[in-house]
């Protein structure tokens, strides 16, 4: 009888314990791990390869603060964009940096912390090829080819202003990027800053029709379903990096500037 009361107290003591096992936290996982694995997509500017191979950029820099502040070393993986949410099911990142726009159908697959930043969808143009637009408009027409990145919120806004367009999906924004600049594609679209560096590079060639978001969203960090004590860490960090101005500043010169544009050839 007492070997029978014993059991009945240490079994639910086990099933308490394994079942605190199965769920452990991946914070615990990457505080344990020393580092947290990053992944990230090239997007000017929020993250950049340099000319010796090098990764800049706004989500970069965030994720350097954030690692910081755990007291870890940030591990960058780079992926093309429609395969960050899939690597991040499968594990082999613990988060994605903070330029993801949030979206119903992508928090169906992951989770999102508190908003990084604001930010939309913008439209660069081929100057030649569109020399006799004169509205947005006219841009929606079945002769005017879109091109924009596969799985990006920008590709989804073409069913918005392009539905009569021949919109063309890219994996890379360097292969979206070089149909409009190569004159096989009228129109670019993509996250404002990047329309904008892309006219930058390229002001012989390229015009910003329309110098506001066609369509604005918020962006913030990524991270599996679940994992709620490191979401309860990413959201207090993001508070007190916009109460200190950290993120607004930074911000500010990754998307407000073009003072980093050296760094790209360096």
């Amino acid at each position: 009888m007492a070997r029978t009361r014993t059991l009945k107290l240490i079994i639910p003591l086990l099933i308490a314990f394994f079942a605190g096992s199965a769920s452990a936290d991946v914070l615990d996982e990457i505080l344990e791990r020393g580092t947290i694995r990053v992944g990230v997509a090239e997007f000017a500017p929020w993250t950049i390869k340099t000319a010796s191979g090098d990764l800049i950029g706004f989500e970069i820099e965030l994720s350097n603060s954030l690692a910081k502040d755990m007291g870890v070393t940030p591990e960058f993986k780079l992926y093309e964009w429609d395969n960050l949410i899939p690597a991040l099911q499968q594990g082999e990142i613990d988060i994605i940096a903070g330029g993801m726009a949030i979206t119903p159908a992508r928090a169906l697959r992951v989770e999102f912390t508190r908003p990084t930043a604001t930010s939309g969808t913008g439209i660069a143009t081929n100057i030649e090829m569109t020399e006799h637009i004169k509205t947005l408009a006219d841009l929606n027409d079945g002769e005017i080819v879109v091109a924009a990145v596969t799985g990006t919120a920008s590709y989804s806004v073409a069913d918005i202003f392009f539905d009569r367009a021949d919109v063309k999906a890219y994996a890379t924004p360097a292969l979206a990027e070089a149909e409009v600049l190569e004159g096989r594609a009228h129109v670019y679209l993509a996250g404002m800053p990047a329309a904008r560096y892309l006219a930058f590079r390229a002001s012989d060639k390229i015009d910003i029709p329309v110098d506001k978001p066609l369509l604005a969203h918020s962006e913030a960090i990524a991270i599996r379903k679940g994992e709620q004590s490191l979401m309860n860490f990413l959201n207090a960090w993001i508070t007190a990096k916009q109460s200190d101005k950290w993120m607004p500043t930074t911000r500010s010169y990754w998307f407000e500037t073009m003072g980093w544009a050296s760094e790209q050839d360096q």
